[in-house]
């Protein structure tokens, strides 16, 4: 075994960690007594478990043990070993220790070169300064720069001090190779093996450059840098060279970010791979135009990264609230103001600041800073991500930093949002018996079911999905990519759709599942829950049909007449669902009696708007409470789009059903009967419409 997994285990079995350290060898003091967590997050499952382990440490004798396994020669193994005991010291440390690094000039904050900086000092102080070590200095200082070449976070001539040092100690290419071959199968599959099988070719390509010496006649162009830097999101099916040939024919943008070009990046995917490609443009735009650039090499996201995650019933999670307050903050900053570097918003609660720190005169760091009220006020919203207060948060956000009310469904579980709107496909099938025309849209679109649905069923027709909020559209826009998918997305207002189609030339509107949500979350008029918002959105979708043309809504229904309910609830925490949503409902007053301990009485459209959102559970609570998703009865629906639409709209079909799939909901939570006591299946739950324009 190692020395150094010696070392390890015997400071592991110890129950006196001080005692145990006493004896340890330098590099392990540092790591054992880190007292910050320096890791990077892309690969943290959850932030939490982060605190009670030492991930650092954990990191290095995994490599270790990936050394002591492999075939290669003593020499090898122990020239390997030293450099992986040293090559995350960096991240170690007391605070004490680091004030102290910081006060020294020792960048911890590159761990690469903070780590070579110990390194050196450590054999300094022991007279052992030699050959040997200055290689093995090397190899601590190019640390991971193989496998972040690949990734776009460094150039090439990087590796400059490797070369070097492997010319002076090492005579043939061949000696060479095999040293990195091992100490980078060390560092790559010690974060994971299935990483190390994916890139092992291209490992090896970039060793074989670096043991000929040929790394200074290698230029990487900022565009192939970004092209890497953005591996995540392509292969989420992101429009790289389409979306950045557009920005660079605008605005001559790579010319602006070439600059950059022999810089290295720190944590860059972790960091902004959420956002969309533009916004992490204007981001290296502005990293670009800073005066400092040219006296600085590192530029570090780490602090961003550190930011913009949070553990969510225990798993790691993107801080929603963040993201959508960054893209709103980008997407208001003006590209030529960026260039000249004078791009300052105005906004009290939010900027981004460049800082290089006296200390760390090579390093400069790029974060966005909130406001400490806007800082308490998002973490609030964390906090009340399950309560009653949840709304009131979110509303008090949305005013804070002006972002659209309307845009509410998409703020919260959007990933689990968007899969729920994938899993109606059955739901949505019958819809396209009733498609008419070539030109077709779907306003809400969601996950981008019905489109996959009406492209692969109804091949003649153009369809075309519209939805309000940026984040669906940019989803759905790596979707189509990726899939390569032949339909069409567009950011615009279901209540203005002549904005953005010719009147007169669309064939059929879809609204599935949508209206109640524009009637839920839209304020028309200064209100929410207005039958105006359902007005408006219907002749807005009546004025760009042509003749003949349809309107398709599948929604939600109320019943006719309104009787009364008993609701037997069979969970004993039924009667608090009840009396929780009564309170938090917005949509309208919930008044029911209470007949016995499990027992209520209610108007029938009460009990089932409340049982919409039971059924869901108390997962999807928060959003569910907001919504009223019955708003018409179906003698109310058909004079409402007579009043609304006039003579020229004639109701094709005007059907309403149970959905299936609540009776078996809950079956086990609730028993209904009528006031008799009689059994009764559960209230029509959806509407099925279609309205024709006649000629």
């Amino acid at each position: 075994m190692l020395k150094s997994l010696e070392a390890i285990e015997a400071y592991r079995r110890s129950p006196y960690a001080e005692e145990a350290l006493s004896a340890a060898p330098p590099w392990l003091k540092l790591l054992a007594s880190a007292e910050e967590t320096v890791v990077n997050l892309e690969r943290i499952a959850s932030i939490r478990e982060l605190t009670q382990s030492n991930p650092v440490l954990d990191y290095v004798e995994r490599s270790l043990r990936l050394l002591d396994a492999l075939p290669v020669s003593y020499w090898i193994k122990e020239l390997v070993e030293e450099a992986l005991a040293w090559c995350e010291t960096a991240k170690g440390g007391s605070h004490r220790d680091r004030l102290g690094w910081q006060a020294q000039g020792i960048n911890f904050r590159v761990h690469n070169i903070g780590s070579a900086q110990l390194f050196a000092r450590q054999e300094a102080a022991a007279g052992a300064a030699n050959e040997r070590t200055q290689l093995v200095h090397a190899l601590v200082e190019t640390h991971g720069l193989v496998g972040q070449e690949l990734r776009g976070e460094v150039p090439p001539e990087d590796h400059d001090p490797l070369e070097r040092a492997l010319e002076r100690s090492l005579a043939s290419a061949e000696e060479r190779e095999r040293l990195l071959t091992a100490l980078n199968y060390c560092i790559i599959a010690a974060v994971s093996p299935a990483l190390w099988t994916e890139v092992e070719a291209d490992v090896a390509a970039i060793i074989r450059r670096i043991a000929a010496g040929n790394a200074e006649e290698t230029l990487l162009p900022i565009r192939e840098r970004l092209r890497r830097l953005r591996t995540q999101s392509i292969r989420r099916g992101e429009d790289f060279e389409g979306e950045l040939a557009t920005l660079d024919a605008e605005l001559n943008l790579l010319a602006a970010l070439t600059p950059l070009e022999s810089k290295t990046f720190w944590y860059v995917e972790a960091a902004l791979k959420d956002f969309s490609l533009a916004q992490f443009l204007k981001i290296f735009a502005i990293v670009a135009s800073d005066d400092t650039l040219p006296e600085v090499k590192h530029i570090s996201f780490e602090n961003v990264m550190n930011a913009m995650y949070y553990d969510y019933k225990g798993s790691k999670k993107i801080n929603v609230y963040k993201k959508r307050i960054i893209e709103k903050y980008l997407g208001e900053l003006d590209w030529e103001r960026i260039r000249t570097g004078t791009a300052v918003l105005g906004n009290p609660h939010l900027r981004h600041r460049l800082v290089c720190k006296a200390q760390l005169p090579d390093t400069l760091f790029f974060d966005f800073e909130f406001s400490p009220a806007a800082e308490r006020l998002i973490d609030f919203c964390v906090e009340a991500e399950k309560s009653s207060l949840y709304e009131k948060a979110v509303l008090l956000l949305f005013d804070l930093f002006e972002l659209r009310r309307d845009a509410y469904d998409r703020f919260h579980n959007e990933e689990t949002y968007l899969a729920d709107m994938n899993s109606t496909a059955d739901y949505k099938k019958v819809i396209l018996d009733f498609v008419v025309g070539e030109k077709v849209l779907d306003i809400g679109p969601g996950g981008g079911v019905l489109l996959d649905l009406l492209e692969e069923k109804l091949p003649r027709v153009k369809a075309v999905g519209i939805d309000i909020s940026a984040n669906v559209i940019e989803a759905l826009t790596r979707k189509k990519h990726a899939e390569a998918r032949n339909w069409e997305v567009l950011q615009g207002d279901a209540l203005a759709l002549k904005d953005y189609v010719e009147p007169g030339s669309v064939d059929t509107v879809i609204f599935s599942s949508i209206l109640h949500e524009l009637y839920s979350y839209i304020p028309f008029n200064g209100s929410r829950f207005n039958r105006d918002t359902v007005a408006a959105a219907l002749r807005s979708a009546f004025d760009v049909l042509a003749a003949g043309g349809r309107i398709i809504i599948r929604d939600g229904i109320m019943t006719e007449p309104d009787e009364k309910r008993v609701i037997r609830f069979l969970q004993p925490d039924g009667p608090a669902w009840l009396a929780r949503y009564s309170r938090d409902f917005a949509g309208r007053k919930i008044v029911y009696a209470q007949l016995s301990q499990n027992e209520v009485s209610l108007p029938v459209n009460d009990a089932m708007e409340f049982l919409y959102t039971y059924t869901w559970g108390e997962e999807a609570y928060v959003h569910e409470v907001q919504e009223q998703f019955g708003y018409f009865t179906p003698g109310e629906y058909e004079r409402f789009i007579r009043d609304t639409l006039g003579e020229k709209a004639e109701i094709v079909v005007m059907r309403h059903y149970l959905q299936e799939g609540y009776t078996q909901a809950l079956a086990d939570k609730v028993a209904l009967f009528d006031e008799q006591g009689h059994p009764v299946p559960l209230p029509d739950s959806t509407c099925f419409i279609v309205i024709a324009r006649r000629a």
